[in-house]
């Protein structure tokens, strides 16, 4: 164990009978930690929206792009990733501390499968900091008291929402776990997010098809309530958008539309 990561929990038991929306985003991104039930929903998924596997890539180039920005333009040296899936290349940690060797990383999910790979996200710089907690989205409470034990939450914290506010079903649900972790951290902090939306049939279809696959079921949002989701916040341009236009390291226009969207936002 790298002297400077936290060690996770004790290994829950993996369900392997069902898929798992991190393994299935981990087999559409060409990973390995996946099984056959979560490559047969991952295919079922294709077949339905054959775009799924531009999108998880999408996804996971904002995510980098954001990271990037919150600590270089930003100056973020305190992240919090709710929600972080499986690890794979360019996890966040390893984004910001290419730019921030100093920077604190605190990753969060529930996920058996995440726990057990989760020593691939503790790897930090010497002069920085990454761990790892065991705790619930819908429980920001705790999450945060984790969180403290490595993060100053006096000082600016960016908050990483990739992907997982579309497990929780109610829209106002959604808008206050914001708003709840939100209120715990200090002016000049942040929040990235995204999430799907429901403006294409195909991606409507497959959704459905997926919730009805015995997985923990995603929503679809439009793009309305996903803009929602920053009230009370100061949109960084270009604002809420979908992701492939987010700041693009290469022109949008050689990108097919993400079929999500997603920003940056600071607390003022």
């Amino acid at each position: 164990m790298d002297p400077h990561g936290s060690a996770p929990h004790a290994e829950g038991e993996i369900n392997t009978s069902i898929p798992h929306s991190a393994r299935i985003w981990n087999y559409w991104l060409g990973g390995k930690d996946n099984y056959a039930v979560d490559r047969e929903a991952g295919d079922q998924y294709r077949d339905a929206f054959p775009g799924i596997d531009e999108l998880a890539r999408a996804s996971r180039y904002f995510l980098i792009r954001t990271i990037r920005f919150l600590a270089t333009e930003a100056g973020i040296r305190q992240f919090l990733d709710v929600g972080t899936g499986l690890p794979t290349v360019d996890n966040t940690h390893e984004v910001a501390q290419r730019a921030a060797p100093d920077a604190r990383v605190v990753y969060v999910d529930n996920d058996p499968l995440v726990l057990v790979h989760a020593h691939a996200l503790l790897t930090s710089s010497p002069e920085g900091r990454t761990a790892y907690i065991e705790a619930d989205l819908r429980d920001p409470e705790s999450v945060l008291a984790g969180a403290r034990e490595v993060l100053d939450l006096s000082q600016p914290v960016a908050l990483i929402l990739s992907g997982v506010l579309g497990h929780v079903a109610d829209h106002g649900e959604a808008r206050a776990i914001i708003r709840r972790f939100m209120s715990e951290l200090p002016s000049g902090s942040y929040l990235s997010h995204n999430d799907g939306i429901d403006d294409n049939p195909d991606t409507n279809a497959a959704q459905d098809d997926y919730n009805d696959s015995g997985a923990v079921p995603y929503n679809l949002r439009s793009p309305e309530e996903i803009r929602s989701l920053y009230d009370g916040l100061e949109l960084v341009p270009p604002g809420v958008v979908r992701i492939n236009t987010w700041r693009p390291d290469i022109d949008a226009d050689d990108s097919p539309d993400a079929a999500a969207y997603g920003g940056v936002a600071r607390k003022p």
